[in-house]
């Protein structure tokens, strides 16, 4: 272990796991992470987070376990994402990565995040909110007779489908409320996906994604080896730098601090629609947020390290930031 390293972060924990619909991704996320920390000879523990999870943190609060000094959140969905995780840490008196609570919890809410976006007056695609008394005719010709239908409240396109008729609309949203939060339809943008991550509210170098499927679904992300990953994204200069500031604009909007991501759609006449915001992006070896800090000459290892300074600052990530 680098004293250095000791020195600066003292004993920090890598939260992973938990017990959402991400939580092999989540594990995936941790497990580099630590190993990065390790690397950079950083004291760290893994923890994975379950139901007896307040009772952990109380032994580290007590002296039955070595105190954490500062928390690296790796959980993905509800429960690490959405705004729950970060007030306990908050309550204990322990920094951490990323974003606050009231900023978790607007992020992981699509709904809601749209709302704000819509009140800033940032272009994201028309939606309408899903319920069994829906007439679904009418609502599949208001978006325009293709939408995507998505949990609100879920990441990694988890329960999301394509739907091109009423009665495919309903059926997605069958199986869309199986999960969590309210149940959205909103109108497909035909054309080119991006995504931007921002480290400490700059956005990096754009990624342009490409899929055979029909839209970049969980298999997509994290399974398959076809999918087209490019940065440079093939937009012009001015274009993108467009991009990046839409993407900085939507991030600051729903208040968000020290790292994240933002995905967007490009329809065919060029313009640009706002789809979600993520504060707490996978960092596994598919993830977008270290391939868009590779191009911009930042490794993983210095990555890790760089969010975790954030921690550093002498106040918790939710406090002082929304």
């Amino acid at each position: 272990m680098s004293n250095a390293a000791q020195k600066k972060y003292g004993h920090v924990a890598v939260l992973y796991g938990g017990l959402s619909s991400e939580r092999a991704i989540s594990l995936k996320s941790g497990q580099a992470v630590t190993d990065a920390l390790l690397r950079s000879g950083v004291s760290v523990e893994a923890v994975d987070v379950d139901a007896n999870f307040l009772s952990v943190l109380t032994e580290q609060k007590t002296g039955k376990r070595q105190k954490w000094d500062r928390v690296f959140i790796a959980l993905h969905g509800v429960g690490g994402e959405d705004g729950s995780m970060q007030a306990v840490l908050d309550m204990a008196g322990i920094p951490y990565t990323g974003s606050g609570v009231l900023a978790s919890a607007l992020g992981m809410d699509k709904w809601r995040t749209k709302m704000v976006w819509q009140a800033q007056h940032l272009p994201t695609p028309a939606y309408a909110l899903l319920h069994e008394t829906t007439d679904w005719n009418t609502c599949m010709t208001a978006l325009g007779g293709c939408a995507i239908v998505k949990p609100a409240c879920e990441g990694s396109s988890i329960g999301m489908r394509r739907v091109i008729s009423a009665q495919e609309l309903q059926e997605a949203f069958v199986y869309a409320k199986q999960f969590a939060g309210a149940v959205l339809a909103e109108a497909w943008v035909t054309g080119a996906e991006f995504t931007v991550a921002i480290l400490n509210g700059k956005a990096l170098p754009a990624i342009r994604l490409e899929t055979d499927h029909a839209f970049y679904d969980f298999d997509a992300k994290y399974l398959s080896n076809s999918t087209r990953y490019l940065c440079p994204c093939g937009l012009s200069a001015e274009q993108e730098k467009n991009l990046q500031q839409l993407a900085e604009n939507a991030f600051a909007a729903v208040g968000c601090a020290g790292w994240g991501r933002v995905d967007v759609m490009q329809d065919a006449q060029g313009n640009f629609y706002l789809l979600e915001v993520n504060t707490v992006p996978g960092m596994t070896d598919h993830s977008l947020v270290p391939m868009a800090a590779q191009a911009a000459g930042l490794s993983f290892d210095a990555l890790v390290l760089t969010l975790l300074d954030g921690t550093l600052s002498g106040r918790q990530s939710g406090i002082g930031a929304l």
